[in-house]
Order: structure tokens, then C-alpha cells, then sequence
């Protein structure tokens, strides 16, 4: 009896502690828009979330196709990202030599503003999507490229010792054990990296695009349609939740033994 009541009041809790990001956000919006009415502060300085939200409604269809631009662009920085930071992350766990050489120009990366080196890309790489997409990747091969490397790190030696006792090679240490055991880490990488990947393609799009969401956001901002603006950030902000979701589904499917601990615990 006293455990049901438990499981209750545990149950009632993770409802709140859901329930409360989502209170805080409508009290906001609620504070933001009574402002704007009473005040009466004009569309040009500070939509209310409804005129924001209306014309999002209205312009959804014109969002919806720079957004496929966008999210194009966040997909192929992505993959790369994911290469890279992947084989970096093996060969800074392999190569302590390596590490000491590689790892100062990584922090060097991630020290430069992207906004600064957008034109440059531009200059050397033209109009088209390649500078768009190289800047996404440089936001994003960071956190999985550190992420990766040290849940490699982190594995048990006995682990790779019983590996090595039965004659596995290298190859085989990190097949087998390394790099299941650090899914985790470049799981939490990648949600970082997916969350960053739209901004980076809207930065990208920013300095010298035909189409993409920062395209709408610069001629709208020029002008000063506030309310557009401010749907286009709504739509990117829904966009990076998407991904950040899309990483999370990735993790589920690849890791069933994670799906059906938690399947577990539920019961």
C-alpha cells in the first residue's frame, strides 16, 4: 500500500517537474503580450507573441520553403560533422601525440566568431551552398569531436584488457568495446551539435543567400517587420528542437538495450 502511494506521489512529481517549463513559458508570453497592449507599443518595435504567432500562421507556407534550405544545409554540415568528429575523436583517443598537436587548433576553431568567417568561406568557396555548409560544420565538430573522444577515454581497462587477452587487435578493441561503450558521450554530442547545426546554416545565409530562413530574417529585418522576424525565429526554434529530436530517435533505435532498460523502469 505504502509503495503504490510512493509510486503515486513520484509519479505526480515527474508531472509537475514536466508541466513547469511549460507553465513558466505561458506565464511569459501571457506577461509579454499584457505589455505590449497596455503599453501600446507599436508592431515596428515589439510584436505581441499573438501578432507573432498570427503571422507565422500566415506565413507559414513562405517559412516552410526556406526553411527546407535550411535544414538541408543543417543536414549536410551535420553528416560531415559527425564524420569528422568521429575519426578525430578515435585518433585523439589512439595517438596521445596526436591529441597534444590537434587539440590547442580545435580550441583555436571554436575562439573565432563564425560571423567573421563567413565571408571569408564566401570569398574562396562562391555564392553557393559549400560556405553555408562549412559553417555549420565548424559549429558543430566540436562538441561531438570532444564529447566522442572522452567517453573513449572513460572505458573500463578491464574491458579492453579481456579483449587483448583472447588476441583482439586494436581494430577489434574499439569495435567492439571502445566505441559501444562511448554511444552515450557521442550522443550527447550530437544533440548539441544538431541544436547549433540551424544556426550555423542561418549565420551561413546571413552574409550572401538567395533562400534560407536567414534570408527572410535579413529582408525582414531591413524592413523592420518585427513580427516576421520574430516568426522566423519561432520557426527556427522549432527546428532546432526537431533535430535535437531527430538525435535523440537516432539514439533510441541504435541502442536497444538503453530502450528496453527504460522499458523496464517504467514497469
Amino acid at each position: 500500500m505504502a509503495g503504490g502511494m510512493s509510486r503515486k506521489g513520484t509519479d505526480n512529481m515527474k508531472k509537475i517537474t514536466n508541466a513547469a517549463p511549460i507553465f513558466v513559458i505561458v506565464v511569459l508570453m501571457i506577461i509579454w503580450e499584457s505589455v505590449v497592449q497596455i503599453a501600446g507599443i507599436p508592431l515596428y518595435v515589439l510584436p505581441a507573441p499573438s501578432d507573432m504567432l498570427r503571422t507565422f500562421v500566415t506565413e507559414f507556407p513562405v517559412l516552410l520553403g526556406h526553411a527546407g534550405v535550411t535544414v538541408m544545409e543543417a543536414l549536410a554540415g551535420m553528416a560531415i560533422s559527425f564524420v569528422i568528429g568521429v575519426v578525430i575523436g578515435i585518433l585523439i583517443d589512439a595517438l596521445p601525440l596526436f591529441k597534444k598537436c590537434i587539440y590547442p587548433i580545435l580550441v583555436v576553431t571554436q575562439t573565432v566568431p563564425v560571423i567573421v568567417l563567413a565571408p571569408i568561406f564566401i570569398i574562396y568557396m562562391g555564392f553557393g551552398y559549400a560556405p553555408k555548409i562549412l559553417t555549420v560544420v565548424l559549429m558543430c565538430f566540436f562538441p561531438i569531436v570532444i564529447s566522442f573522444s572522452d567517453g573513449l577515454g572513460e572505458m573500463d581497462a578491464g574491458y579492453r584488457n579481456l579483449v587483448r587477452t583472447y588476441g583482439g587487435s586494436t581494430f577489434q578493441v574499439y569495435r567492439l568495446v571502445k566505441i559501444p561503450s562511448a554511444m552515450i558521450s557521442l550522443l550527447s554530442g550530437l544533440k548539441v551539435a544538431a541544436t547549433y547545426s540551424i544556426s550555423g546554416a542561418v549565420v551561413g545565409e546571413w552574409i550572401a543567400s538567395q533562400s534560407g530562413l536567414g534570408y527572410y530574417l535579413i529582408r525582414a529585418k531591413n524592413g523592420y517587420m518585427l513580427d516576421k522576424v520574430f516568426a522566423c525565429v519561432l520557426m527556427i526554434i522549432l527546428l532546432s528542437l526537431l533535430m535535437n529530436g531527430a538525435v535523440k530517435l537516432f539514439g533510441y533505435l541504435m541502442m536497444p538495450a538503453r530502450r528496453k532498460q527504460g522499458a523496464k523502469g517504467q514497469v
